[in-house]
């Protein structure tokens, strides 16, 4: 998505002041910030941005499209009392904005410098209560990712329940075959004083190799 650029050429024509406390979210270009958490994003993605990087970035947004003065942003970052090579310090200050931001001081995008005199926001920027992107984790799954989850639930299920299945049968199998066993070898208790003695050999040698 590209920027809209504001026009420098007419020198009467102005951007009104934009006033940041309005709204919690400022956007312009691709980068939202959020002000209450000093949050500068990039389609979504994180940028850091030093403390005062961050302020001078906010004082180009109050007024896009005019000159923001070395004096305004040395005032804004550095008190009165503060003893530094403002100039310096400014530059290198805006060059980490412009890095930050993917921008370039001989073909901007975003600030351009204006010689002797400071800076100049080349974007419009809007203020808002309302993010325009709402968090990953609370975003609806889509349909097909819900179907997905449905099949693959569905077959993790499937696959339980004919587990199940399985065992059981094989406990019923193995079930059948200790029953049988006990009233064979209670038969050959019970019923060999009753019975020839042959019979009685051929059941306890039977009992004996596992035919039974």
């Amino acid at each position: 998505m590209s920027p809209e650029v504001l026009s420098m050429r007419e020198p009467d024509e102005r951007t009104e002041p934009i006033l940041l406390s309005s709204g919690r979210y400022v956007h312009f270009g691709p980068f939202r910030i959020d002000q209450q958490r000093q949050e500068v994003t990039r389609d979504g993605s994180r940028i850091k941005l030093q403390g005062k990087v961050y302020q001078i970035l906010l004082t180009l947004l109050e007024k896009p499209g005019e000159v923001v003065t070395r004096e305004e942003l040395r005032s804004r970052l550095w008190p009165a009392e503060t003893h530094v090579n403002y100039d310096a310090n400014v530059n290198t200050t805006v060059n980490k904005l412009r890095q930050a931001l993917g921008d370039s001081s001989d073909k901007p995008l975003y600030i351009e410098t204006i010689p002797r005199k400071g800076y100049c926001l080349l974007v419009h920027a809007e203020v808002s209560d309302h993010s325009p992107h709402a968090p990953f984790a609370q975003r609806a799954p889509s349909a097909g990712s819900g179907q997905h989850s449905s099949l693959s639930s569905d077959a993790t299920s499937f696959s339980k329940r004919d587990l199940w299945v399985v065992l059981g049968v094989i406990g019923l199998i193995l079930a059948g075959m200790l029953l049988g066993a006990g009233l064979t070898r209670l038969f050959i208790l019970h019923a060999a004083p009753l019975t020839p003695f042959p019979l009685a050999i051929y059941f306890s040698q039977a009992l004996a190799r596992g035919l039974l």
